[in-house]
């Protein structure tokens, strides 16, 4: 997390392709990190990334005929 990106909850979302109150709920129940400056909420790229990663689903391998 250490010189990560910080994004907005609604950076990140856009990014993920979800609805911002997702990430703040997600956020809100510790299912992701978070990092909260004052009242502002943001979300470390590095954990977008993880998200994306987690969420992959490989291809499976061409089929011989």
């Amino acid at each position: 997390m250490q010189n990560d990106l910080l994004l907005t909850i609604e950076d990140a979302a856009r990014r993920l392709g979800m609805r911002p109150i997702t990430l703040r709920m997600w956020a809100s129940r510790r299912k992701i990190a978070r990092c909260k400056i004052g009242r502002s909420v943001r979300i470390p790229e590095s954990e977008v990334e993880r998200i994306i990663s987690a969420s992959l689903v490989p291809a499976l391998p061409e089929r011989r005929k």
